[in-house]
C-alpha cells in the first residue's frame, strides 16, 4: 500500500513460530474490508471493528489454532494495533478521545478510548465458553494486545447482555465507533496540554 502526501495508510507483517499475519489499513476508507485468519468468529469481530471504524482493512494470515486460538487472537491485536498506530503517525490534529455505545439485541456495550500513547486496558466483558470455534476467554488477549500496540487507553464495559455472540459483537462495534471518532481529524497540532503524547 503506497502512501501519498497526507494519506494515513500502513502495512504491518508479523511472522513467528506460532503465527503469520499481514495487516493493511487506510484510515480514509471504510469501503474495503477483507479478513481471513482461520478463526471465523475472530474474522467477524475484526470486520465489525473496521466497518464501524470507517477504515479499510485487509488482514490475512494463519496460526497454530490446533494448539489454541490464544496466539492468533493476541497477534491479530498486535498487527491491527501497530498498523493503526503507524497510519496515525504523529497523531497531530486527531480528536484523540471518544466514547461509544453499541447495542445488539439484549446486549449493550460501551467503549471509551484515548489515543494518547498511554496503553491501558480495563476489560469488563464476562465472557466464558465458546462462540463457534473460538473460546471467548481469549478475546481479552486481543483487546490487551491491541491497546498496547495502538498506544491507547481502552475501557470496555458490558452494560447488559446474556448471549456470548451478542456481547462480543456489540463490544467490537462500539470499539469501531469510538475509533472512528478518536482517529478523526478535528483540530491542529498535538492534542495534549503537554505538547506531546505519552
Amino acid at each position: 500500500m503506497s502512501k501519498g502526501a497526507g494519506e494515513r495508510v500502513a502495512r504491518v507483517e508479523r511472522k513467528s513460530r506460532e503465527t503469520r499475519l499481514v495487516a493493511q489499513v487506510a484510515l480514509e476508507g471504510g469501503e474495503r474490508v477483507e479478513v481471513s485468519t482461520g478463526l471465523p468468529f475472530l474474522d467477524h469481530l475484526l470486520e465489525q471493528i473496521a466497518r464501524y471504524g470507517a477504515f479499510d482493512l485487509r488482514l490475512a494470515g494463519a496460526g497454530d489454532i490446533q494448539v489454541d486460538p490464544h496466539h492468533l487472537c493476541e497477534d491479530a491485536g498486535i498487527v491491527l494495533g501497530q498498523a493503526l498506530s503507524q497510519a496515525l503517525g504523529a497523531r497531530e490534529g486527531i480528536t484523540r478521545f471518544a466514547a461509544a455505545y453499541a447495542p445488539l439485541d439484549e446486549s449493550l456495550a460501551r467503549v471509551v478510548v484515548d489515543l494518547g500513547r498511554r496503553p491501558f486496558l480495563s476489560y469488563n466483558l464476562p465472557l466464558r465458553g465458546r462462540v463457534g470455534s473460538l473460546e471467548s476467554e481469549v478475546l481479552e488477549e486481543f483487546w490487551r494486545a491491541f491497546s498496547i500496540h495502538l498506544g491507547a487507553t481502552i475501557h470496555v464495559d458490558l452494560i447488559r447482555g446474556r448471549n456470548r455472540h451478542h456481547i462480543a459483537e456489540s463490544a467490537a462495534k462500539a470499539l469501531g465507533l469510538a475509533l472512528r471518532e478518536a482517529m478523526s481529524r478535528g483540530g491542529r497540532g498535538i492534542p495534549s496540554s503537554k505538547g506531546l503524547l505519552g
